[in-house]
């Protein structure tokens, strides 16, 4: 599965971005990672099949992950951006059931090549 990111750039101190994600086929769990300069990478929300969703709890609110499954499309609407949110953000998929896709720990198997996210403050 290729999956390609877009719609990352520069917004100031609580300005908004959507990211988009599209997979070269549909595949059932899907999620936004991201990771900042000197930091791990980190699962930070997840959609299921049955479009079920789950936020690392320190985001929740602010972010929103939705999917297109007409168009094998995935989006993760961020909103209220602060400085620290600024990093690499990377779109995530694996082909496991709804079941197993209800958790920021999820391994992903595939991976795009991410998309720079900068805040400035």
């Amino acid at each position: 599965v290729q999956l390609v990111e877009s719609g990352g750039g520069s917004v100031p101190r609580e300005g908004s971005l959507r990211l988009a994600c599209t997979a070269s086929r549909y595949i059932k769990c899907m999620g936004w990672a991201r990771q900042a300069p000197g930091k791990e990478r980190e699962v930070v929300a997840v959609i299921n099949s049955l479009g079920e969703t789950t936020y690392v709890y320190s985001l929740k609110g602010r972010f929103t992950v939705s999917r297109d499954d007409a168009r094998n499309s995935l989006y993760l609407q961020m909103n209220s951006l602060f400085p620290e949110d600024t990093a690499m953000y990377y779109c995530a998929a694996d082909d496991r059931a709804a079941l197993l896709c209800n958790s920021v720990n999820v391994a992903f198997d595939y991976w795009g090549q991410g998309t720079q996210v900068t805040v400035s403050s």
